[in-house]
């Protein structure tokens, strides 16, 4: 039967990262980037026909709910 070495903790600069301990901050800070740049073509709405304000869309959520 073969011994099983014990792993040795590593820490400082030999410590090894998961592959989405890097991906996931990447992956989140470019969809903010790309929302950021985004933002410079959105227009504010104007008028009576721009939607449902958030005060009907909560007393919507509200009847649906209760």
């Amino acid at each position: 039967m073969a011994s099983a070495r014990p792993r040795a903790s590593r820490t400082g600069a030999d410590a090894r990262l998961h592959w989405w301990a890097l991906a996931l901050p990447a992956l989140a800070f470019g969809l903010l980037l790309l929302l950021l740049a985004g933002s410079g073509e959105a227009r504010a709405a104007s008028g009576e026909g721009a939607g449902p304000g958030l005060v009907q869309v909560a007393e919507q959520l509200l009847r649906a709910v209760g």
